[in-house]
Order: C-alpha cells, then sequence, then structure tokens
C-alpha cells in the first residue's frame, strides 16, 4: 500500500497521463460532465476522475476559459483515496481532452469535478460577487492511487448487461466472491472510519452499538457546499451484514429506526432540507461489500448510480422484507435481484458471461 504523501498536493502534479478511459458517454458519465483518466504516480497506477463543475455567477467568470487549477486544498485522505477542492485559475470550463503523454498536473485536470457555483447573495454588489467567484473553490477531485485493475474496469467505457442473480447463484456464485473481496483487504478505508483512525472530523452523526450502531459523513463525490447536489453516506458498525443480501426480516426495527435517525439528523445539520427532499438508497451490487446507505438531495442529477438496476431504495426494501413469507430468518437471500453490470467487470467475466455460455451449449 503506498504511502499517503504528507503533502497531498503532490498527487495531481505528479499524475502522468496515459490514456482516456472513458468520456462520459456511458456509464459514471454524470450526464456527460465527466472524463476518467488512467496514469501513474511514480511507478503505479493512478486513476484522476473529472467532472465539469457547476459554473460561477459573475459575467466575468462565465466568459473566460480554464486556464489554471490553482488553491488545491486536501480535505481528506484514506487509505488509497484522496480528495480535494480546488479553484480554476480565470475560468470555468474543463480542458480538452489530453493528447496522449501530456502531463495532467496543477494546470490540467483528470478529476472528479463536482461544482459548487456562487450563489446568488441579496444586496451585494457585482463586484463583492466576482471576487467571491475569484477565490471560490468550484473542482472537487478525487484521486485514488494506486489503483486496481478492479478500479480500471469500473471506470472504464465499456458494454453494460442485465443480469438475474436467483438464490442459487447468489448462494454458489456471488457469496465466495463477496468473501474474496472482503478477505482481500479491500474494506480497510471502511474500517479505518469505523474505528476512529481516520475521518472523525468529518463524521456528522453517529450512534454506537454492537448490533445497531453507525454513522454519517459526507460522501467522497459531494463538494460539501451545494444542497442540491447533498451525498452523504451511512455505514453501519456491524460486520456481519455485507450487503442488502444479508438483510432479515429480524433487522425491520433496526432498519426503521436508521431511516428516521438519518432523515432527522440530515435535515438538523442542513436545516434548509426537509425529509421529503432527501433519497435513501443501496447499491446492488455495492463497490464494496460492507453495508452503507446513501442520502442524496432528490434534485440531485440521477445518473447511473441512481439507476433502475443499481440503486435499491430504502423504503422499498423495507416493504419488500415486510412481505416476505416466513418468520424472522426470511431474508432478501431467498429473491431473485435483476441489476446491470459492466462487461470489464469480474462479476460479468468470471461468473454471469460462463454461465450464459454454459446455458447456450446446453441448449445446442
Amino acid at each position: 500500500m503506498a504511502q499517503i504523501l504528507s503533502s497531498s498536493d503532490d498527487l495531481i502534479s505528479q499524475f502522468q497521463f496515459e490514456r482516456l478511459l472513458n468520456q462520459g458517454k456511458r456509464r459514471h458519465n454524470q450526464g456527460g460532465r465527466r472524463i476518467v483518466l488512467l496514469g501513474k504516480i511514480g511507478s503505479e497506477a493512478a486513476i484522476l476522475l473529472a467532472e465539469r463543475a457547476t459554473f460561477p455567477t459573475s459575467p466575468i467568470a462565465l466568459k473566460t476559459l480554464l486556464s489554471s487549477l490553482t488553491g488545491i486544498e486536501n480535505i481528506g485522505a484514506n487509505d488509497i483515496y484522496s480528495w480535494y477542492l480546488a479553484r480554476t485559475g480565470s475560468g470555468s470550463g474543463l480542458p480538452s481532452t489530453p493528447e496522449p503523454g501530456a502531463v495532467v498536473g496543477a494546470g490540467a485536470t483528470g478529476a472528479d469535478v463536482i461544482g459548487a457555483g456562487a450563489a446568488e447573495v441579496p444586496g451585494k454588489s457585482t463586484q463583492e460577487k466576482t471576487d467571491e467567484d475569484a477565490a471560490h473553490h468550484d473542482l472537487k477531485i478525487n484521486i485514488i492511487y494506486p489503483c486496481t485493475p478492479q478500479h480500471i474496469a469500473k471506470y472504464t467505457s465499456q458494454g453494460v448487461r442485465m443480469v438475474t442473480e436467483t438464490p442459487h447463484i447468489y448462494r454458489d456464485y456471488i457469496r465466495p466472491y463477496m468473501q474474496s473481496k472482503r478477505e482481500a483487504g479491500r474494506l480497510n478505508w471502511v474500517f479505518n472510519i469505523i474505528e476512529g483512525r481516520t475521518e472523525q472530523e468529518d463524521v456528522i452523526y453517529r450512534e454506537h452499538g454492537t448490533d445497531e450502531g453507525f454513522l454519517v459523513l459526507p460522501d467522497l463525490n459531494w463538494d460539501r457546499k451545494s444542497m442540491e447536489s447533498l451525498h452523504l453516506l451511512a455505514l453501519v458498525e456491524r460486520r456481519d451484514i455485507w450487503s442488502l443480501r444479508d438483510l432479515h426480516k429480524r433487522h425491520l426495527p433496526w432498519l426503521k429506526h436508521m431511516r428516521s435517525k438519518l432523515l432527522s439528523a440530515t435535515c438538523q445539520l442542513y436545516p434548509t432540507l426537509e425529509p421529503d427532499q432527501l433519497k435513501l438508497y443501496v447499491h446492488y451490487q455495492p463497490t464494496y461489500y460492507h453495508f452503507h446507505i446513501h442520502i442524496v438531495n432528490v434534485a440531485l442529477e440521477a445518473g447511473t448510480t441512481q439507476a433502475t438496476g443499481k440503486a435499491f431504495g430504502l423504503e422499498n426494501l423495507i416493504s419488500q422484507l415486510e412481505t416476505l413469507a416466513g418468520g424472522d430468518e426470511a431474508s432478501m437471500a431467498d429473491v431473485s435481484l435483476t441489476y446491470f453490470l459492466g462487461e470489464a467487470s469480474e462479476l460479468w467475466t468470471q461468473i454471469y458471461l460462463p454461465l450464459k455460455q454454459k446455458e447456450s451449449q446446453q441448449k445446442e
């Protein structure tokens, strides 16, 4: 594991561009605003994600183009993930796609650029708003370093397939796959947070408890400013629930309690929001196998990560558990789930594609 640099700004300046993974035409495109670049930092692979920022409000800023990246501010680092705020030197757009061999550093991009445009402030002069825009961090940058082949596959533009995971497929193929990923250390960053080693200053709500504890902190893709793009993450403390498949009827009181607390805590922290302006969902397949809930503003643009076949509403999960036949041990492992996978994902190449080929051979 690469050591997290004490001067986190160095990661951006050291990033050496190799190739474009995704131009935002298919997955993870965030409404066409994102580009994903593969490169190296030193001798190890790294990924930079860039997303168009919300434009500042002053006419001067809107008419200029991005000339440099300045004011880089590291706002967090955990295991292989680092994230930053930055601002464009004199502009508000993203540069054109780099030519092969170009260096992506402090004067260019390659990152998760989520905007935080300055809001209109009544009573302020145009010059005052222009000054605020000039000092405003309008970029959100994420770096994954060192990245794995799985990260590269995840962010690479690729075909997408719909698959149906039956209880049999889950038990015999998916569950062992999940276990292998957990044993490979992919959850170190989650355990760092839960055990209090990192990001404790970002935890905005926490309830302790061996079986019912959970905490809430900003998702790394949120700029932490724009309420319309609010995105929080709730991590459970218990480690026996890897995904929604591990939810049983007996967990219903806990899920309902957690839902109530997530809504109330978010609205208390951000009083401009009301409970019916928040959406709670979980992913399947999730990026990592430790149960977590996403809390987003309903106004947040619903990209791939909120699409059918990826996001499962928490309220719908609760309702489905309530209507499952059987007692407290009835669970989501007993139902079939349909979702989509990228053709470069291990789940497709190692499990579903071989199953599909085997089925085709049997029909011949």
